[in-house]
């Protein structure tokens, strides 16, 4: 760790309210893991152990290298979806060498500079994601209230009251966790027979150990694994990064994004050779973390992943009387504390542009749709960036004026605006070719002063314009063209065919 982060886990060991906070913050999370590291092992097609041990390892690990304190980075759902095929092609081994694989690739594309890339994201497809994460997070319980007995219902209505009214009354202890020792009590005492943690599948006994992949160190096998392990990475480091961003936002601090994403490849490769499925930042956990409890520090995220091993370990019986309702209830309360509930009031939708609402809402119907953060973000990305060339395009203009210079009648045309593959496609139809022809016009002029030549495709449409002037007998003059755009003009300018 930095000094400066040395000193900000020390200040938070020295107070005795903030250590209880971050503590608390962090029983709360482990809670909140075992059973979707559970479910998400279900998905990747392996034992439970797997799932709950990733989400051990990476808690600990990402905690001493991560670059966002507070974040909480487990065994996820996206990761398990990408790396589920390798597992039932190639089995334990192939996958453990794929998370591991994914690790290098995490800290590979850290040195590369892939962090800069977040600046690309628009606020619109921020948006959508983080309410389409409140989305995913409240449809992953809607089995958990279906086909079951009909308490589950009023203990989920029990324990919302709890996590929404007890801060009100004191912020003393997290709700969420009071609600879960609540409802566990009851159901305990009062012998009633709902679903419970035990039921999701059995948990470790001991601690994970060493493991090396069984695998032929070949070119082969890496062919096999290379395009799950940079699946894994890529999923893993956008859910990161963004979450991340979003952790941001709502402590109004600011994290060291290149730090957390090759924190997230050591962390991947740590759990693969720990036996772990490998994961990510979680976003339910993490708003669990930041949001329910208040905790700030990377004190919580060490104590979430001790506090998961000592459970289910030590405490294996206990945590499994814990009833899913319990659960539920509290990521029912995230999902709703999640959703940006601003971004759809009908007073922010009539200001909000159109096209950034249309954004907002793909990035959200992709993400719904194919259960997949990353694609939901490289798809809004790239209606946002079809959206934003569709306004610019107009913004070019053209503009036609006859003066007299000299004894000689000059059409001159003052472009105004940025010119690139979209702007330019429609300057070639701006030109008044035939009146240019006429013998009462001695010479054409076209004037840049005003704007900027982007692209090939801005160069290809200028050759067009000035070999049309040409076939008409006429030679045209552009000025007014700064560096970048007449240094581009001079090593592009009719050279594009591939004749030339």
């Amino acid at each position: 760790m930095k000094p400066e982060q040395l000193q900000s886990v020390r200040a938070t060991l020295r107070s005795p309210r903030r250590l209880k906070t971050e503590a608390l913050a962090g029983l709360v999370v482990a809670l909140a893991l075992i059973p979707e590291a559970i479910a998400f092992s279900v998905i990747a097609g392996v034992d439970p152990r797997i799932g709950l041990f990733a989400s051990f390892t990476m808690a600990v690990t990402i905690s001493f290298v991560g670059g966002r304190p507070a974040m909480i980075s487990a065994a996820t759902g996206a990761v398990a979806l990408v790396i589920a095929p390798l597992m039932r092609s190639h089995g334990l081994d192939y996958l453990i060498a794929g998370v591991i694989l994914a690790g290098v690739f995490q800290i590979l594309l850290a040195l590369l500079g892939v962090t800069k890339l977040m600046r690309f994201i628009p606020r619109s497809v921020m948006v959508g994601f983080v309410n389409a994460l409140a989305i995913l997070v409240f449809m992953a319980q809607l089995p958990e209230l279906i086909n079951v007995p009909w308490l589950v219902y009023p203990l989920v209505a029990i324990g919302l009251v709890i996590v929404v009214a007890l801060p009100r009354l004191t912020t003393s202890v997290p709700s969420p966790l009071v609600a879960i020792v609540a409802l566990t009590l009851f159901a305990v005492l009062a012998h009633i027979d709902v679903p419970a943690v035990r039921d999701k599948g059995q948990l470790p006994e001991s601690l994970p150990s060493l493991f090396i992949p069984n695998v032929p160190l070949t070119l082969e096998t890496f062919q096999i694994l290379a395009p799950f392990a940079l699946s894994m990475a890529l999923v893993g480091l956008l859910e990161s990064l963004m979450t991340a961003k979003l952790v941001d936002d709502i402590t109004d601090t600011r994290s060291n994004k290149t730090r957390e994403s090759w924190g997230q490849g050591v962390a991947n490769i740590v759990t693969g050779f720990l036996g772990g499925m490998g994961g990510c930042a979680v976003i339910g956990q993490t708003m669990i973390n930041v949001k329910g409890s208040g905790a700030r520090s990377r004190v919580s995220t060490f104590l979430a992943g001790v506090f998961l091993l000592v459970l289910v370990v030590t405490l294996g019986g206990i945590v499994g009387l814990i009833p899913m309702a319990a659960l539920v209830a509290v990521m029912i309360f995230v999902s709703a504390i999640t959703f940006d509930w601003h971004s759809i009031a009908p007073k922010t939708l009539k200001r909000m542009p159109k096209s950034e609402t249309a954004v907002m809402l793909i990035t959200v119907g992709t993400v719904v749709a194919t259960h997949n953060l990353a694609i939901g973000v490289g798809v809004g990305v790239l209606a946002a960036m079809a959206m934003f060339a569709r306004r610019v395009a107009h913004f070019a203009t053209v503009e036609r004026t006859e003066i007299e210079l000299n004894g000689d009648t000059v059409a001159t045309y003052t472009v105004d605006g940025e010119l690139f593959f979209a702007s330019s496609n429609d300057l070639y139809t701006q030109f008044e070719y035939a009146r240019d022809a006429a013998p009462t016009v001695d010479r054409v002029i076209i004037d840049f002063h005003a704007s900027h030549l982007w692209d090939a495709s801005t160069i290809a449409v200028l050759d067009a314009v000035t070999e049309k002037y040409r076939r008409h007998g006429r030679e045209v003059e552009l000025i007014g063209l700064n560096s970048a755009s007449s240094q581009m003009r001079e090593r592009l300018a009719g050279k594009l065919n591939a004749a030339d």
